[in-house]
């Protein structure tokens, strides 16, 4: 009698207990807080505004321990902000660096936490860069830094670039992620591997509808409807992410972000079609193939397969360029997202060529 008098009370307890999970069971995104939540003593988890540029804007800090160097992530789009897809990738990589991503102008949160029309005609380049540039001050501070490590990803890569440039005694080194190094060598790229692979493919729709913006980019202007066009199909090649057409992984990530509400993740596409608005004449105008010095150490992550900002003209300026230090690495199985789509190497080459450059802070 006794033992079975154990037995019921320990079916009891486990009754209990699936009783109360099923009674409390948590969404997504709070599994994904709760496995994601910063607990080493020494580790800083916080994310606050900044008031930066006359407007506030969304900071994101995270890391196991203060006394590793601070890496500054510039995101991508214009105006995809990195904060609600970074649960997907990062959490390696604080372990070894601070990481700190922010929503930039007319982006995510801050995108909801200013007024639209006074931000619309701040949103110029040179305005992001000078944003980029008063944040890593103000990050660099905070956190008891010299300097921070810069990293830009596509978009970001203008931004970042630009800001190393203007400021270099404010960074250890700048590391490029699909980096832009002239926008119309890219689309031009980017369109002649689309049309290739649809014609290998005998993909009539694709060719037809690709024909219909040729020459690209010619000398018609480079309108939003042109691009979408374009990427369209390169992406559907596998010019976004490798070997696939389908990358819902990526657009839905927010869907289960800690960072982000249902309110925050409408605002991502309503900050991107002001932000594109306003930026695309200029942006298509970035070129840096006149740079032939850069202040700071430089790498490049290059996606072997990337189309959306191909590869191939980082690698010739990245071979001509002086710099204090400069280094090539190679993605073999990714295209333009690369942090995502590898990883494990994202982190090793971080630890192998970048975070010794930050050794002396």
């Amino acid at each position: 009698m006794k033992r079975a008098a154990i037995h019921l009370a320990l079916f009891a307890a486990c009754v209990g207990t699936a009783a109360v999970a099923l009674a409390a069971e948590p969404s997504g995104r709070e599994i994904v807080a709760d496995v994601s939540r910063i607990v080493a003593p020494n580790g800083v988890q916080e994310n606050f505004k900044l008031r930066i540029g006359g407007i506030d804007q969304w900071i994101y800090t995270r890391g196991q321990d203060r006394a590793n160097p601070v890496l500054l992530f510039v995101h991508g789009g214009p105006a995809s902000p990195s904060a609600p897809t970074m649960w997907l990738y990062q959490r390696p990589l604080e372990e070894y660096f601070t990481v700190v991503n922010y929503d930039q102008r007319g982006a995510g949160k801050t995108y909801l936490d200013n007024d639209v029309e006074a931000v619309r005609p701040t949103l110029r380049i040179d305005r992001f860069v000078d944003d980029a540039v008063e944040i890593a001050q103000a990050v660099s501070k905070r956190y008891g830094k010299r300097k921070v490590i810069l990293v830009g990803h596509s978009w970001g890569t203008v931004v970042g670039m630009r800001a190393v440039l203007a400021r270099p005694e404010l960074f250890h080194a700048y590391v490029g992620i699909g980096q832009v190094i002239s926008m119309l060598d890219n689309e031009k790229l980017s369109f002649d591997f689309a049309m290739a692979q649809a014609r290998k493919g005998n993909n009539a729709k694709a060719v037809k509808e690709l024909e219909s913006i040729a020459p690209y980019p010619g000398n018609t202007p480079i309108t939003r409807e042109r691009i979408i066009v374009e990427r369209t199909w390169a992406q559907h090649y596998g010019g976004l992410a490798a070997y696939r057409g389908d990358f819902g992984y990526y657009f839905n990530a927010p869907l289960l972000s800690p960072e982000y509400d249902a309110r925050a993740v409408k605002a991502i596409d309503q900050g991107s079609l002001l932000t594109l608005e306003r930026v695309l004449k200029e942006w298509l105008e970035v070129d840096f193939k006149p740079v032939d010095s850069f202040p700071v150490p430089v790498v490049m992550f290059m996606g072997r397969h990337d189309y959306t900002t191909p590869s191939q003209p980082t690698a010739e300026w990245l071979s001509k360029v002086r710099a204090p230090y400069k280094r090539a690495v190679w993605f073999e199985n990714s295209s333009h997202l690369v942090q995502f789509e590898e990883p494990g190497k994202t982190l090793v080459s971080l630890l192998d060529y970048v975070r010794p450059l930050a050794k002396d802070d």
